[in-house]
């Protein structure tokens, strides 16, 4: 069974590892190596509410095993909107955890949080990652030129039909 869960200290080598893959870094924001002590500030000062952080990270697990981590960032309260961002880790990927994560964060983005959109910025050259977000019913919205060095970039949007 899969779960979105509050990060918390035990996840620290996780987050670590996942934050320093330098593989990944082209399709995020971060493009320099973490320390500990940084990812150890954010778990400890992260209150875990989106209303207070504007943001908030969730640890994907599938019957106890951490497989990887959901963000919910560029939090609009008063349009009811967010960006999302996804990390699987690499052996639990191709496996559907990526798409089970995103239906769950949908669920409590939608009917809990009662956003009116979601949104993710996916290189065009991450063919897999685009297809899950395909797959799970957002739209290709806004081509983005030159976005990265390595690639153009699209936005991929889901309304809340609800």
């Amino acid at each position: 069974m899969i779960k979105l869960r509050k990060i918390e200290p035990l996840d620290l080598p996780f987050l670590y590892q996942w934050e320093n893959d330098a593989s990944v870094w082209a399709d995020g924001s971060n493009h320099n190596p973490l320390s500990q002590k940084d990812l150890r500030d954010y778990i400890t000062s992260t209150t875990g509410d989106i209303y207070k952080d504007g943001q908030l990270r969730l640890i994907i697990e599938i019957d106890g095993v951490t497989c990887g981590c959901m963000d919910l960032f560029d939090f609009d309260p008063r349009n009811r909107r967010a960006a999302i961002g996804m990390y699987v880790a690499p052996e639990h990927r191709g496996n559907g955890v990526g798409r089970l994560a995103l239906e769950q964060l949908e669920s409590y983005a939608f009917d809990f949080l009662h956003l009116r959109v979601l949104h993710a910025v996916i290189a065009t050259n991450n063919i897999p990652c685009s297809s899950l977000y395909r797959s799970a019913g957002y739209t290709p919205s806004t081509p983005l030129s030159s976005w990265t060095l390595e690639s153009d970039a699209v936005i991929w949007i889901k309304n809340n039909k609800k």
